[in-house]
């Protein structure tokens, strides 16, 4: 058996003082061994590493894409407490050049989300799930 844990998201990048500066610009605490080799940036319950991406695939021992042209298949999420958070998250966003893709709108499932993409096209969204609570770290608690 193997424990249902996610601890790290680690995201290949091409230009990592690009994409180090991008979270920086929203507020995520960075790690201080970060440097232009690999980054992470804590966040409630884990870590968001970036790593080269070649380095990253000769790691995986498979070969790095051609081309990161477009939506890859995954999204990345951030859930906050309220739609409110959400909105201020979004003017964050903006601020820091994020490309907003899908505003903040409620959404079939009962919550509240938008999303954005980063320098290098990783989609999140920022979200307000009512049906979940957070742990003092920040972690999400998925409701039963």
């Amino acid at each position: 058996m193997i424990a249902a844990r996610l601890s790290i998201v680690t995201l290949g990048v091409e230009d990592m003082s690009l994409m180090r500066a991008f979270y920086r610009s929203l507020g995520w605490p960075e790690q201080s061994s970060a440097n232009d080799e690999h980054a992470m940036f804590l966040t409630g319950g884990g870590v968001l590493a970036l790593f080269p991406l070649d380095e990253l695939a000769r790691d995986a021992n498979t070969k790095p894409p051609n081309t990161f042209d477009g939506f890859r298949g995954f999204t990345l999420a951030c859930n906050l407490e309220s739609r409110e958070a959400v909105d201020l998250a979004f003017e964050t966003l903006r601020e820091a050049g994020a490309e907003i893709v899908k505003e903040p709108e409620e959404v079939f499932w009962g919550g509240y989300s938008g999303y954005f993409i980063d320098p290098e096209e990783n989609y999140w969204e920022v979200a307000h799930n009512p049906f979940v609570t957070f742990d003092e770290r920040g972690g999400l608690i998925a409701s039963e």
